[in-house]
């Protein structure tokens, strides 16, 4: 179905690399709707979103409404007249007139297996919940929050260290594979209806929530720490200086002491930390201020105390 006049509506880098694969497949994406281009940086400075910038590449005219409400979109159906909307992590709910538009309906990649993880953050919280697997669904768009009839999923192993911005990488090819694959089948494809009763929600994460619990168990701290990665990064605090940890390993056997308490420091392994259970080697961390650095790094110039209580 690669004659389909395509709408593309997305905003981040995993909407760009649907974007990107529907084109150099063939299909005819006829515009593409995304955020308004934000302020970043101490200047800031007006950036385009990652779908502005890969329609751009593709001489693709783009549109950016502050608002879908009020049929703000509509001049734009009724001049392009689309025969179906793509929707990749837009960062809006999509009124009816939108919805009810094109012939083939506005088709979600959802970057989870639905009904699990429904929501704005479901990769992080497939990591932090240390699901086995992960992946993509592709549904016909409802008036609900991803709630649509499935038509497409494929599953993808999580890694035990991979954090959530390297399963995101993988989760952005996958999920461009998915939908060219569903536009183009989309007349053979039978919808399943979602199981509601087993849906789960994956809310925005926050900096808040981002403090290490030292007395849960390795095994949640780990995979808490990958699930935070790229952000907002969990952390902990050594004495009064707040520090990110970003890479950890599980250590395995029972400590003694505090949960919370550095233990010892060993050069190629890190700096072991006790909690529930056993303990977390601290391998790359981050002082307020500073660099990222392996712990091995840090050594050479500073000191960390044993048996200090990470809080």
């Amino acid at each position: 179905m690669k004659d389909l006049k395509i709408m593309f509506m997305g905003t981040p880098d995993i909407a760009a690399e649907s974007l990107k694969a529907l084109v150099e497949n063939g299909f005819r994406v006829v515009c593409a709707v995304t955020q308004p281009d934000k302020p970043k940086g101490r200047g800031h400075k007006l950036v385009p979103t990652e779908v502005k910038s890969e329609a751009q590449m593709h001489n693709i005219s783009v549109y950016q409404p502050e608002s879908l409400k009020n049929g703000e979109l509509q001049p734009i159906l009724d001049e392009y007249k689309p025969d179906l909307i793509a929707v990749v992590a837009y960062g809006k709910i999509l009124p009816s007139y939108v919805l009810d538009y094109p012939k083939y309906g506005c088709i979600n990649m959802h970057a989870s297996l639905l009904p699990k993880y429904r929501g704005a953050a479901p990769v992080q919280w497939s990591v932090l919940n240390g699901e086995e697997y992960s992946g993509v669904t592709t549904m016909k768009m409802d008036v609900g929050l991803d709630t649509g009839d499935m038509l497409i999923s494929e599953k993808i192993k999580i890694g035990e260290y991979e954090t959530s911005e390297e399963l995101f990488e993988r989760i952005s090819t996958l999920g461009a594979k998915v939908l060219c694959e569903t536009i183009e089948r989309i007349d053979d494809i039978t919808p399943i209806k979602q199981n509601h009763d087993e849906h789960t929600y994956a809310p925005m994460l926050s900096k808040e929530m981002a403090r290490i619990d030292w007395n849960k168990s390795k095994n949640e701290i780990s995979k808490f720490i990958c699930g935070m990665n790229s952000w907002p990064m969990a952390y902990t605090s050594y004495k009064d200086d707040i520090v990110k940890i970003i890479e950890a390993r599980k250590y395995d056997e029972e400590l003694n002491g505090e949960n919370g308490q550095i233990i010892r420091y060993e050069k190629g392994k890190g700096l072991l930390v006790k909690c529930a259970g056993g303990g977390i080697w601290l391998k790359v961390i981050q002082f307020a201020g500073g660099k990222r650095m392996s712990i091995d790094d840090y050594m050479l110039g500073h000191t960390i105390e044993n048996g200090v209580i990470l809080k």
